[in-house]
């Protein structure tokens, strides 16, 4: 629509400002101020209400507005504002807060004056965003938590099993499944408490920052904070409205976390190919293929890796969105900026729930990955430390001469059972040194599987070291389901005051929408 063809103000709309003469463009209307306030509607629109309800109780505390009037604003406010607000073009300029404003106005049964004076959008959509990412990340930290719980169960029905382990993608050391998913289960507790100290970093409240420099009524941001469950106000004005920081802090421990899966579900890819065989799934999370009949194909393993990829890029491009930008109150900070949380917390939750079908169905075969770690010569520490504690070897020596023998070894067909004194005592000599017993040597560094009960620090493969990690785990994992319940509590308590200050109860909300439950 060209400039000369713009629609004047009218309507509602013409009492909304007295600086600009003409509606939205159409243009802008339908593809940015119309999604968004579609978009706000579906999930910001209850933190809205809530904060709308907490300036009505600090207009009634200032003595601005009568106790009546709070509860008449409350109980519209808490009644069906979700089917009674729509965006429109002339009637709110596509806003959600003057669409909220015109709601609550034409259900007044009387005008209330003083209801907004001294107030700013910035600080109310900063508030509105921030209390939305908070409840997105209590859903994170649920969907990563039964994540590894999962983890942990199966840690615990594999401690005992023998597989080879490896590091620069050789057969390195013998360990188990177990001791392999209990690190799973440890990195995401290491990520539940990350994310908790998050939580407590970016739980401040920048409702009464105003536009930018504060406000002049005396609000009480404390009480306000408390209210919505917030631990403390934003204590810088400025930064109230202009920081999105707590996006790109939520944002990279996401991105951390997809890489860590990415890695954990790239080892779970490799054991169930053909080469290994290690694990399978049901056929019920498998797949074929339309050539090769002989084939079963695991592609909800891929699309965990895929979308690990996802989590990543979504801090890059909220990152890049606000680098760059002036420090105030921007709408490309606060709106597009943070376009991607959503969507990011949605392929988290999606990514962690197939990962986790996947672990709490995921079959071993014992036997082949006993094979695949008794066919290699993963006894060879164990013989450099025999060498050195029972022949007195000096160590780098010790090493050389295993490293010979495990050579010989391969070269006259031996397995690593299959021990040959003869060959390491050759070994020794080349090096300048008699034993006394090479055969005892091998048959401590060999036998069966000793090199996996031989390790005895703390967090080590040991199936009994593995077992007390899990046990000092199940009790973390409590410990820390507890500290997020007690955040999740603090918001419901101050939720739940808002509702009694104002007088409010379940039966107040006549449409049935439910939108209370759905909080905290």
């Amino acid at each position: 629509m060209s400039a000369s063809a713009e629609p004047e103000l009218d309507g509602s709309a013409g009492r909304l400002t007295g600086r600009i003469k003409s509606v939205p463009d159409r243009l802008l209307y339908e593809e940015i101020l119309e999604p968004q306030f579609r978009y706000e509607i579906e999930n910001l629109l209850p933190w809205y209400t809530r904060i709308e309800k907490v300036f009505a109780l600090e207009y009634q505390r200032m003595g601005l507005i009568s106790r009546r009037d709070a509860a008449e604003i409350g109980r519209l406010l808490h009644t069906g504002c979700d089917s009674g607000i729509a965006a429109d073009l002339h009637g709110n300029m596509s806003d959600i807060a003057f669409a909220l404003e015109q709601h609550v106005e034409r259900g007044l049964s009387r005008p209330v004056v003083a209801w907004h004076v001294d107030r700013s959008r910035n600080d109310l959509q900063a508030t509105a965003q921030l209390l939305f990412g908070r409840e997105l990340l209590y859903a994170g930290a649920d969907a990563v938590s039964a994540f590894g719980r999962a983890a942990h169960r199966l840690a615990e029905r594999s401690a005992d099993l023998p597989m080879p382990g490896h590091t620069h993608l050789q057969a390195a050391q013998t360990i188990t499944p177990g001791f392999y998913f209990a690190a799973v289960s440890e990195q995401m507790l290491h990520t539940l408490r990350r994310l908790l100290a998050t939580h407590d970093g970016i739980n401040l409240s920048p409702l009464g920052s105003g536009g930018m420099s504060g406000q002049e009524l005396p609000w009480d941001r404390q009480r306000m904070a408390d209210l919505l469950g917030c631990s403390a106000p934003q204590p810088h004005a400025l930064m109230g409205v202009a920081s999105r920081a707590w996006v790109l802090e939520l944002a990279a421990e996401v991105s951390l976390l997809g890489s860590a899966l990415s890695r954990f579900i790239s080892d779970v890819m490799t054991w169930a190919s053909g080469p290994y065989g290690f694990v399978e799934l049901p056929d019920d999370l498998s797949g074929i293929s339309s050539a090769m009949p002989q084939k079963k194909n695991y592609p909800v393993l891929e699309r965990v890796r895929g979308k690990s990829a996802h989590l990543s890029a979504v801090y890059v491009d909220m990152l890049l969105a606000q680098r760059a930008t002036p420090y105030t109150n921007m709408v490309e900070v606060s709106k597009e900026a943070g376009a991607g949380l959503l969507p990011m917390f949605t392929t988290l939750d999606v990514t962690l729930r197939l990962f986790t079908v996947a672990l709490d169905r995921l079959r071993f075969a014992e036997d082949r990955m006993r094979a695949a770690a008794e066919k290699e010569f993963m006894g060879g520490l164990s013989l450099a430390n025999e060498l050195t504690l029972r022949e007195s070897v000096p160590w780098r020596r010790a090493q050389v001469i295993a490293g010979r023998y495990v050579q010989a070894a391969h070269a006259a067909g031996r397995t690593p059972r299959e021990t040959a004194p003869d060959l390491l005592h050759a070994a020794a000599a080349g090096e300048g040194h008699v034993l006394r017993a090479p055969a005892e040597l091998l048959a401590a560094a060999f036998e069966g599987d000793g090199e996996l009960y031989r390790k005895s620090s703390p967090g080590s493969a040991h199936p009994d070291a593995v077992r007390e990690l899990l046990a000092a785990q199940d009790k973390e994992y409590g410990r820390i389901s507890a500290a997020w319940a007690d955040r999740r509590e603090r918001v419901r308590a101050g939720l739940d005051q808002i509702d009694s200050l104002l007088g409010l109860s379940k039966e107040d909300d006549r449409d049935g929408d439910g939108r209370d439950e759905d909080i905290a």
